[in-house]
């Protein structure tokens, strides 16, 4: 059905102004801004708090308002009220550091659709004054972690909410921790807001973030609150878990939101639920000592707040799941909390840790995994929850990843009306496959965006050759050295996109494993080939951050024993905004992971919205999306989901049978693209991402499926639009 954006114009813009006891905001109405705040602190509690430990939402990628005020040729305003936030809009920072990876970004893309479709949800995450980190890389060292410097005031769509008693003050919540003689240490928090605000501007989902990092915060919960995952030791680690789960229930009831469905976006904020289990058995026991409950208890207790919980699960990789040392746990927490724990987080394999992951496996009305066979894993990995555990496959935001060139097509085309709001009409796309026009101005937009990525590294590798000069960085990319006024990386060459978190076993080195097989095939053809890498490994992972190494190592065998076909350039500081120039802007994507451990994967997912192909293992949501050929190529080992294929350690890891597999299917590919008879078939790929693919994933299909899980009232024409949403895939069968 048409979505009806709002009229915005230079003589109503200042209606864009709401405000209420906690602040004044930008980009929404008063009476839209009061609807939805209403509806999320009704006493129904016909709502969902959506908890994650990571939200990935720059506004340099994604604007609404931004966008709007372009459109309208308002970027400056003389009115009073207006000019500090357009200021703030288009002068201020454009990056919010709060995010690490697919996590994150697969939680800012959900709020999106949230948002999109008009579901009442508030999300509940940290504030990391430090960010993630920056990452600087050098040619002979690999990878640097430099903290993350952002100003969170200065941030457009960011507010500090005020008390509403004391207005020139933030409004704080209260954290108590305890030490092994529970005696108690009160930490507060201030709370930010970040609004999603949604495409039409007429909804919005309000992100609560928590900031414990105040100056009379104690070294220790500063060192965790600070950046995102901490992990300079267990306890910090401990302490960020836990500054997140117990700070949830406070800051919702400061702010009066009443939801009664907790949606766990994996298992970080599990701490949220036993609180609710802790209130539940206060109700019971008529006091506020649980820990003197019995194990039936603790159980009827967990019976009942199960029904009030959703829980994604994300990975099948150990390092994803928070396990914590019982002796660590007891000297932050109270014995009414490890009494709980000792029910409910036991781990078969550690009995002296909690494991927080099967927790959040016991307590919880519906879990899912994030595409089909990462279920069958899941039920491999905890048979007994298999009964309870579906699929729910992944999607990314349609309009935040698909380029501006693209879109611009999209928008010409009848057949694809209402495509911003409705990504299920792309498969209607068939009679539009054949025609002349759409194709021209398909491949047209594909071009221009890959020019746009090629500029841009062109004058990064530029910087890196002055930077050598003028620091004691060593350039990252060996073509640095060969960059000259004449000499520039050409967008006419096949070029392969590469970018994730740098993990083993993802494996980013595999295409590279035998250079000599690899150059064989491109000099006895005489292709041309580039590759684009860009990706952080996290800080205490010393083995990605080696990968990253053997990547940087590559370059110049890659080129010397090419003759100087082949050329690797890594992109440094991987965010958001390079990610959206990289997925539109290649001309395939390649994934490697060994299968199967990559539980979805949404890079790919990113790259499919824009028509570009994908080279992948049969793994995560490339399973459900290879659709046959049709949308890319698959290559490796696709054996079954035993203890083998699970293990993550190095000489498991299937480095030759998988590489012979894609040097096996790189000249068809090769061919396919640098051969004019077979030059439409790209294209054709192509086409065949926008209308199998779209479809499928993204996060309003997905939202939709959450609904399912939600047992949430919605208005009928809002329930029936999801349910056409719904109806796009069924991620289960």
């Amino acid at each position: 059905m048409p979505h009806i954006r709002q009229n915005i114009t230079p003589a109503n813009i200042h209606t864009l102004i709401a405000s209420n006891k906690f602040g004044t905001f930008f980009g929404i109405r008063q009476k839209i801004f009061d609807e939805v705040w209403a509806n999320l602190t009704h006493t129904d509690g016909n709502s969902i708090a959506y908890i994650s430990m990571e939200i990935g939402a720059d506004p340099d990628v994604y604007n609404p308002i931004k966008q709007r005020l372009i459109d309208i040729e308002h970027t400056s305003s003389m009115d009073n009220k207006l000019k500090g936030f357009i200021r703030k809009l288009f002068q201020g920072p454009e990056k919010i550091p709060t995010y690490s990876g697919g996590l994150g970004v697969l939680a800012g893309d959900t709020l999106k659709s949230f948002a999109d479709c008009k579901i009442p949800v508030v999300a509940v995450s940290l504030l990391y004054q430090q960010g993630y980190f920056s990452q600087i890389v050098d040619s002979k060292i690999g990878q640097i972690c430099q903290t993350v410097k952002w100003q969170p005031e200065a941030t457009h769509g960011l507010y500090l909410l005020h008390d509403p008693q004391k207005p020139e003050e933030p409004l704080l919540i209260e954290v108590p921790f305890y030490n092994a003689d529970n005696q108690m240490t009160v930490i507060r928090a201030q709370i930010w807001m970040k609004m999603e605000i949604n495409h039409s501007l007429d909804f919005f989902i309000p992100e609560i973030l928590l900031d414990f990092s105040l100056p009379e915060t104690p070294e220790l919960f500063s060192n965790a609150a600070g950046q995102l995952y901490n992990s300079e030791s267990s306890m910090v680690k401990a302490v960020q878990r836990r500054m997140l789960g117990a700070g949830i229930i406070p800051a919702l009831s400061k702010l009066g939101f009443t939801a009664k469905t907790f949606h766990l976006n994996e298992q970080h904020g599990v701490i949220a639920i036993l609180q609710l289990i802790a209130e539940e058995l206060q109700k019971v026991l008529g006091h506020h000592d649980v820990y003197k409950a019995t194990d039936q208890q603790v159980m009827e207790a967990s019976d009942k707040v199960a029904q009030r919980t959703i829980y994604t699960i994300h990975t099948p990789v150990k390092a994803g799941h928070d396990r914590f040392e019982k002796s660590l746990y007891t000297g932050i927490s109270h014995k009414s909390c490890q009494r709980i724990l000792d029910v409910l987080a036991h781990d078969e394999e550690n009995l002296h840790s909690y494991n927080f992951t099967t927790m959040a496996m016991t307590v919880n009305r519906a879990a899912n995994s994030v595409s089909r066979l990462h279920r069958d894993v899941t039920h491999k990995q905890f048979p007994l929850f298999a009964q309870k555990i579906s699929a729910i496959t992944n999607g990314v935001h349609h309009l935040t990843w698909i380029s501006d060139a693209r879109a611009k097509v999209f928008n010409l085309f009848p057949a694809l009306q209402n495509w911003q709001h409705n990504p299920g009409v792309f498969a209607k796309l068939g009679p539009l496959a054949q025609d002349p026009r759409f194709r021209s101005y398909l491949s047209e937009a594909w071009k221009k965006d890959t020019t746009i990525l090629f500029h841009f590294i062109n004058t990064m590798l530029l910087q890196h050759r002055d930077q050598k000069l003028e620091t004691w960085i060593d350039p990252p990319n060996f073509f640095s050295s060969l960059i000259d006024r004449n000499t520039r990386m050409n967008p006419q060459v096949f070029t392969i996109g590469f970018a994730r978190r740098f993990s083993t076993y993802k494996r980013a080195d595999l295409i590279f494993d035998n250079l000599d097989t690899l150059c064989g095939i491109l000099v006895s053809n005489n292709w041309p080939i580039n590759f684009i890498f860009a990706g952080k490994a996290h800080p205490a992972d010393e083995p990605g951050k080696s990968v990253i190494k053997l990547i940087l190592n590559y370059q110049k065998e890659l080129h010397q024993k090419s003759k100087g076909l082949a050329n690797l350039i890594f992109i440094p500081n991987y965010d958001m905004k390079i990610a959206k120039m990289m997925v539109a802007g290649v001309h395939a994507w390649l994934n490697s992971p060994k299968r199967p451990l990559e539980a979805s994967g949404t890079s790919g997912m990113k790259a499919a919205m824009n028509g570009v192909p994908n080279i992948s293992i049969m793994d995560g949501w490339w399973v459900e999306g290879y659709h046959n050929g049709q949308t890319g190529w698959k290559f490796g080992l696709e054996g079954p989901v035993d203890e083998a294929s699970l293990s993550e350690a190095p000489e498991t890891l299937l480095y030759n049978e998988d590489s012979a597999s894609l040097y096996q299917l790189l000249p068809t590919i090769l061919k396919e693209f640098y051969q004019a008879g077979n030059a439409s078939a790209f294209l054709d790929k192509a086409i065949m991402n926008l209308t199998l693919n779209i479809p499928i994933f993204n996060t309003h299909r997905m939202a939709a499926e959450y609904l399912t899980k939600y047992n949430l009232r919605l208005p009928e024409q809002r329930e029936q639009e999801m349910r056409h949403f719904g109806s796009l895939y069924n991620s289960n069968c």
